[in-house]
């Protein structure tokens, strides 16, 4: 087999000028094959697998890749600042076999529990509060008062979190995503949050998911617990964040939707399908490491070497133009939600959110419209997601004074976490 020719440096995959053209730099990377070097850290170089079928090839081959990082670990510097998303944990991420399967048994069976149309409706009722912050002024930031805030809310209440925590753990994800320095003081100040939970629910159950995560049959530890929902929370709250996000920016400049922000469920899916094609989330991740020297795909591969899965590129390699892509479901499916034994487990919770959020956003804004040029916008770097930091707009402002039930506004706006909407 004829082994590719592989750029002379390998391309970096973070700082302003990744953050401002990925897919530029994606096509670079496949002028020389369906894997090239990369560099994710000052410090930290990977391969990165930028072709369809090569990525699906290796999600699936639990044979010859390994989820385990500790090998290739050993080798990068202790405070490197993408250690907080790829260091090794006790989680279902970071193992193989029947370990992982313990794991994802507790994460699934306790996601299990969230019944879909209470979601929907507390999702809906979050929403149109934190609209009616800002509505009546017609301007906002719909990433700060909007799509950074609505998954917090939902998660302290999965999770029962206090609510004085809750930017602890948004700003925690927010930081190790980032990759940049603090991203290791931002994990630990996460991993102190969720330990206090634990520790809190192990002595104090209640109705709420960190304590059905203590309860599974998979009989948890507290670090293993504490790890597991740290795991969701970052799967979670960002990548959910960056796809309201990511989908509402389509809706606002994509001509197609032109007039149609008030279009309802059908147009939401269509823009979110659409991103999860061309800006997925989380861009580059996926992290395996072959079992032994190998080749893969006519690329020379060593053991514990650092393979990174770009569903950005191979998504964007694959699918059809860009102008069918609501057509796209047939031959071939995206790649945002990962694929084989480590495809995300959340999927279903994290669209319903999404869904609504935009439901919700586009039938009561349906005349909003973009702040700034697009081209002013700015998005945060790092290897791993596709992540906008702002996005303003302006509309017709609106008259909020009809009120919500009062009892329902008091519990939600307080976070109380005596109880949680999941089913039993």
């Amino acid at each position: 087999m004829t082994l590719f020719v592989q750029p002379p440096q390998p391309l970096a995959l973070y700082g302003p000028d990744f953050a401002a053209d990925p897919h530029g730099h994606y096509r670079r990377l496949r002028e020389h094959g369906p894997l090239a070097p990369v560099r994710i850290a000052p410090d930290v170089e990977a391969m990165l697998v930028t072709d369809y079928q090569a990525a699906v090839d290796l999600l699936r081959d639990t044979h010859t890749f390994s989820k385990d990082p500790r090998a290739w670990q050993a080798t990068v510097p202790p405070d490197s600042p993408v250690l907080p998303v790829l260091g090794h944990r006790p989680t279902a991420l970071f193992s193989d076999g029947d370990e992982h399967t313990r794991y994802r048994d507790a994460i699934n069976d306790s996601l299990a529990l969230i019944e879909p149309h209470i979601l929907r409706a507390e999702v809906a009722r979050v929403a149109q509060q934190l609209i009616g912050e800002f509505a009546t002024t017609g301007t906002g930031d719909l990433i700060a008062q909007y799509a950074r805030r609505l998954p917090l809310h939902v998660f302290i209440t999965w999770f029962g979190v206090a609510p004085d925590d809750g930017e602890r753990i948004v700003d925690g994800i927010g930081g190790m995503m980032n990759s940049a320095q603090g991203a290791a003081a931002a994990y630990a100040d996460l991993v102190d949050v969720v330990t206090r939970l634990v520790a809190d629910r192990r002595a104090w159950p209640r109705r709420d998911l960190t304590s059905y995560f203590l309860a599974h049959p998979a009989r948890l530890d507290n670090d293993e617990t504490v790890r597991q929902i740290t795991l969701v929370m970052s799967a979670g709250h960002d990548p959910t964040t960056n796809l309201i996000g990511n989908a509402t920016l389509h809706m606002l400049t994509d001509e197609r939707y032109a007039g149609s922000l008030h279009g309802g469920a059908m147009t939401a899916h269509e823009a979110i399908n659409e991103v999860l094609w061309q800006d997925p989330p989380l861009a580059n991740l996926a992290a395996h490491y072959p079992r032994h020297d190998t080749e893969f795909h006519g690329v020379r591969l060593h053991a514990g070497q650092l393979v990174l899965v770009s569903f950005g590129a191979a998504n964007t390699q694959s699918g059809p133009a860009t102008s069918d892509a609501g057509a796209r479901s047939g031959a071939s499916a995206h790649l945002a939600w990962s694929a084989g034994p480590h495809r995300c487990p959340a999927k279903q919770p994290a669209l319903l959110i999404a869904m609504t959020a935009i439901e919700q956003l586009t039938s009561q804004l349906c005349d909003a419209e973009l702040a700034v040029p697009v081209s002013e916008l700015l998005w945060r770097p790092g290897p791993f997601h596709r992540a906008l930091v702002h996005l303003p707009v302006r509309f017709t402002p609106l008259d909020t004074t009809v009120t919500a039930d009062p009892d329902e506004h008091s519990a939600t706006a307080s976070g109380s976490t005596s109880t949680v909407s999941i089913g039993s």
